[in-house]
């Protein structure tokens, strides 16, 4: 999981052009999503947080995203209920 101030933003625009960053997340919420989700675009920029991908965003303890995910959020959803 990266931060966004803990990487240059070239750094950052680099790894989001090499694909080494596939989701995105919002820290206050524990909510990761697709990078093109309209809803994680909307989240204040000191709450993002990046994973390279969706079992790294899970294992710290992340959620997915009922917008953009939604198979993945039904099944998160069902499995907690």
């Amino acid at each position: 999981m990266w931060q966004p101030s803990e990487l240059e933003q070239t750094a950052l625009h680099q790894k989001l052009r090499d694909g080494e960053i596939l989701f995105a997340g919002n820290s206050q919420l524990n909510i990761y999503g697709r990078l093109t989700c309209g809803s994680g675009k909307r989240m204040l920029k000191k709450n993002r947080v990046f994973f390279q991908n969706e079992h790294e965003a899970i294992m710290q303890g992340y959620r997915p995203c009922g917008h953009c995910m939604k198979q993945a959020y039904k099944k998160w959803k069902d499995a907690t209920i």
